[in-house]
């Protein structure tokens, strides 16, 4: 079972019809069978925090924190690698400058 802090390959449904795509994403937690997931792009112009090759990913890549939903852990196809320490703490801190607005 992955866990948080999780770079994984998962089928994701597009939201405007019933298509999907295989795409990478990181688990930010998981509850009762939903797991939460931010996407990653490899359009590394796009706003984000970085993840590179040199950490495990396929290629240099963006985890899009703006882009933020939940699927079931059966649309999990596999586990790539696991975030350092550092990554893992810096996506949670950007995580909760975005929330902060909630306050």
């Amino acid at each position: 079972m992955p866990e948080p802090g999780d770079v994984i390959i998962t089928r994701v449904k597009f939201t405007d019809s019933d298509d999907s795509k295989i795409r990478p994403a990181l688990i930010l937690f998981e509850d009762l069978g939903n797991v939460v997931i931010a996407g990653i792009t490899t359009n590394i112009k796009m706003s984000g925090i970085n993840i590179f090759k040199s950490e495990g990913a396929a290629q240099d890549s963006v985890i899009k924190l703006n882009y933020i939903f939940t699927i079931t852990n059966e649309a999990i196809i596999k586990t790539v690698f696991r975030l350092t320490t550092e990554k893992r703490n810096l996506v949670f801190n950007k995580l909760i400058e975005k929330f902060s607005v909630i306050k």
